[in-house]
């Protein structure tokens, strides 16, 4: 349908439910391993059996703490669990282990990039401040499966999800078009992944998003909200845009079908089917009060010391944004390979930062990251923990080319010896390809013997076009494969500079 943006604005405020990176169940010691037979990793406990009792996960109260410390929460001193109650297949206890009146992490704000870049250095990315409402532990539910097949449908419960730790992080509806939904998901796992707070596996459902969407529409002088949509678990940053893209679309149409405003229709949960590029309506939306909180008489509630805040606040301080200063401003990378370089995630840049501490130049490290390190790393589907060369060795060989030892092409044979023999030092890989370092007399000598034979190049540089001698590297190699082109160049320059 055709229609003009000043028609409308849209609204959107997202629920991202973050599955923390334990090795356990949230209250009970049951594995939360991805991937396994469905209903293998399941007890008394999370099966919500008669007589069976909660025991709180002490490493999901500190991820949470980390998380909401790096959103710029305020942390609770006292918080408490709530029995959340509804019924669905994969929900076995009949209600949900949440918070509810007193969440673990308070406000808070993710600020999202609005600028394509941030070149040059030195210069300010526009950014848009969202805020955040809350941030709250709970427990996930099962996983329901259904097959259509014979004319019938076949629904089948795996429970090995149920009562997996999640942080649930709820915005304020301040976002304003699908593409910056996306980029505050894309925004928020970077940052809890890179943390440690969370896998990032999106695919795996570890990180999954509910949006809340509605329109406000133009009439006259006055802005009529449509009623608010919920559309459930997003698990990819496309789908979440697209599904967006989709509600707003239907809503406006909805609205010049029927005219309804805030009050005269139900909110809705309708579901995102990805195959058809079209949500679905699920069930009217639920109130605070149908799911009839009350606080759970089965856990004591917790209490944070100023201690876990502030250890907290320490292990939350090595953000995306942290890493982009570091880069940007400090080693003065362009903002697009710092941002390459980011999102590779923190073990990358680390291994960069590294290699920067042991002597690389930052640049000259920038461009082989991005040429060489990585393509090595994808084409043999390995992350940078398992990179052979060792930020020294990297920074060594590197430092060759800057000493006029090896120009770029042997630098990269070295690199390759060095990656099929981690062990081999970085002088040992340049003896073993035949390189030895042609001294300054000799390499003087080889300058006059082709400027002698080249008394062409000689004119043209004379008469102001330095890059002429550029055509005398390739003969310097055909004689001698160990001379540096970058000190041909040079010497040869110098040399035409003391001619009469």
């Amino acid at each position: 349908m055709n229609h003009k943006a000043a028609d409308y604005r849209i609204v959107i405020g997202l629920e991202v439910h973050v599955q923390l990176k334990t090795q356990t169940k949230l209250f009970c010691r049951c594995s939360t391993r991805f991937g396994q037979p469905p209903n293998t990793q399941v007890c008394p406990v999370c099966l919500g059996l008669p007589g069976a009792l909660p025991v709180l996960n002490a490493h999901a109260i500190e991820l949470a703490c980390r998380a909401g410390a790096a959103l710029h929460c305020q942390l609770a001193d006292f918080t408490k669990w709530d029995r959340k109650n509804y019924f669905y297949p994969d929900l076995p206890k009949g209600y949900q282990t949440s918070q509810y009146d007193l969440p673990i992490c308070n406000l808070g704000h993710v600020d999202i990039p609005l600028a394509a870049s941030i070149d040059p250095p030195g210069s300010q990315n526009v950014t848009k401040r969202i805020r955040l409402v809350r941030a709250h532990l709970e427990e996930d539910a099962g996983k329901s499966m259904h097959d259509e097949h014979a004319g019938r449908a076949d629904s089948k419960i795996d429970l090995n999800r149920a009562g997996t730790p999640l942080l649930e992080i709820v915005s304020e509806p301040d976002l304003s078009s699908a593409e910056e939904a996306k980029t505050f998901l894309s925004e928020l796992r970077l940052l809890m992944v890179y943390l440690g707070v969370c896998d990032g596996n999106m695919q795996e459902g570890s990180l999954r998003a509910d949006a809340n969407v509605n329109l406000h529409v133009a009439q006259g002088d006055q802005w009529i909200a449509t009623p608010i949509v919920e559309v459930k678990n997003l698990n990819s940053f496309r789908s979440v845009e697209r599904a967006i893209e989709f509600e707003t679309h239907r809503q406006y149409a909805e609205f010049l079908r029927t005219g309804l405003a805030k009050g005269q229709a139900p909110k809705q949960t309708r579901g995102w089917n990805d195959a058809l590029g079209q949500t679905e309506l699920q069930r009217e939306k639920e109130e605070e009060a149908d799911y009839r909180y009350f606080p759970c008489p089965d856990l004591v509630p917790v209490c944070l010391t100023d201690i876990q805040k502030q250890n907290a606040y320490q292990q939350a301080s090595q953000t995306p944004e942290y890493f982009r200063h570091q880069l940007i401003h400090v080693h003065e990378l362009k903002g697009t390979d710092a941002e390459i370089l980011i999102q590779q995630g923190k073990p990358v840049v680390e291994y960069f930062l590294d290699c920067i501490g042991a002597g690389a130049l930052p640049k000259r490290m920038s461009a082989w990251m991005l040429q060489d390190v990585l393509r090595t790393l994808n084409d043999r589907s390995i992350g940078i923990e398992l990179y052979p060369v060792s930020p020294k060795n990297m920074a060594q060989l590197l430092g060759a080319i800057e000493q006029g030892r090896l120009d770029t092409s042997q630098a990269k044979e070295a690199l390759a010896k060095l990656l099929e023999a981690p062990n081999l030092s970085v002088d040992a890989a340049i003896e073993s390809l035949g390189i030895v370092r042609v001294d300054a007399q000799q390499l003087e000598s080889l300058c006059i013997e082709l400027l002698t034979q080249n008394a062409d190049v000689i004119e043209k540089v004379k008469a102001g076009n330095n890059k002429a001698v550029a055509a005398l590297v390739g003969q310097a190699k055909k004689k001698n494969r160990n001379a540096d082109p970058r000190l041909v160049q040079e010497i040869c320059l110098k040399l035409i500079s003391q001619m009469p």
